[in-house]
C-alpha cells in the first residue's frame, strides 16, 4: 500500500476565526513522495459531516477510515497521528453498546483498479465548535487503514497499517 498525506484548505467563510456551520474543507491526497494522488471533502451537515473520498493508487479492498486525535501527519506510519478522536472517552467499535470513538467510521470499498469514489458520513463530530469539533488545539486528522475495521477489537478494530493521514486545522 502506498502511504499518501493529506493537506487541506478551508474554503467556509468565518467569523472572528471560529468555524462556521456547512463548512468544506478540500483536501489534496498526496502520497509520501509528496505526489497528489486524489482529493476529500469534508462537509458539515445536519448532523455530523460527510467525507467525499476520490482516490487512487490504494490496495484493493475495504478499508477503515478514522478520524485521528492528532493534526500532526509524519510518514511513513503516520502513528504521529495519536490514536482515534476520542473526547468521549468511549471504546472503540461502531458495534460497542456503550457507544464508540467520535472519529469511528464506516469502512469504504477500493476497486480492482485502486481506485474509490465514496461518501463517509461520520454523525459524531463536527467542524463547528465543541468538544467533538474536528478543529481541536492542536488539530486532528484522518487516516485510512490498509485493513478494514471490524468495529469491535481494541484499540482500533484490527485495521492495519495507517497507509493515508491528512492534518485538519482551524481557520
Amino acid at each position: 500500500m502506498k502511504f499518501l498525506i493529506l493537506s487541506f484548505s478551508l474554503l467556509a467563510n468565518t467569523a472572528f476565526g471560529l468555524p462556521q456551520a456547512s463548512q468544506l474543507l478540500q483536501v489534496d491526497l498526496k502520497d509520501g513522495s509528496g505526489k497528489k494522488v486524489g482529493s476529500a471533502k469534508i462537509t458539515e451537515g445536519k448532523t455530523g459531516v460527510t467525507l467525499h473520498l476520490e482516490v487512487e493508487g490504494l490496495t484493493p479492498g475495504d478499508h477503515a477510515v478514522h478520524f485521528h486525535e492528532k493534526g500532526v501527519c509524519t510518514g511513513p506510519d503516520f502513528k504521529s497521528a495519536g490514536g482515534h478522536f476520542n473526547p468521549t472517552h468511549k471504546e472503540h467499535g461502531l458495534e460497542d453498546a456503550k457507544g464508540h470513538h467520535s472519529g469511528d467510521m464506516r469502512n469504504f470499498t477500493v476497486g480492482t483498479l485502486g481506485k474509490a469514489v465514496v461518501d463517509v458520513k461520520d454523525e459524531s463530530v463536527t467542524l463547528g465548535n465543541g468538544v467533538t469539533s474536528l478543529f481541536q488545539v492542536g488539530g486532528t486528522s484522518i487516516v485510512i487503514h490498509a485493513k478494514p475495521d471490524d468495529y469491535k477489537s481494541q484499540p482500533a478494530g484490527n485495521a492495519g497499517d495507517r497507509g493515508v493521514c491528512g492534518e485538519i486545522h482551524g481557520a
